[in-house]
């Protein structure tokens, strides 16, 4: 999926989308989860990221602004130059309490093969 057609989480609420379900939604893309997992050591700007990423600065640009809109990440200019950091430290520990549930089911947690949606009458 593109990231220029993935909504940040607040036009996901505002369509209806419960919010917890926007927020995994904001993180399911790889490259923005390392950079959520890159930030929580520090702000970092574009640059740092590109290098550690391997990654062009449009596409960290992209996902970096997907983030922002999203309300997960802030920036801070500094003269030229921006620093990104996360705006919600909790989001941390989120993420550790997924890695526990990946290391409890063996990583057996994978995209589910068929659209699972089930509607509750």
């Amino acid at each position: 999926m593109a990231i220029d057609s993935v909504p940040c989480m607040s036009a996901e609420i505002e369509a209806g989308v419960p919010p917890a379900a926007a927020l995994f939604h904001s993180l399911s893309d790889e490259t923005r989860l390392r950079i959520v997992q890159y930030l929580a050591t520090g702000e970092a700007r574009v640059v740092d990221l590109t290098e550690r990423l391997g990654l062009a600065q449009s596409t960290v640009s992209k996902h970096l602004a997907c983030l922002r809109d999203c309300g997960l990440v802030n920036s801070r200019a500094e003269g030229r130059q921006s620093f990104y950091s996360l705006t919600r430290p909790e989001l941390m520990d989120l993420l550790i309490a997924a890695e526990g549930v990946l290391t409890a089911t063996g990583h057996a947690v994978a995209v589910c093969p068929t659209d699972a949606t089930v509607e509750t009458p």
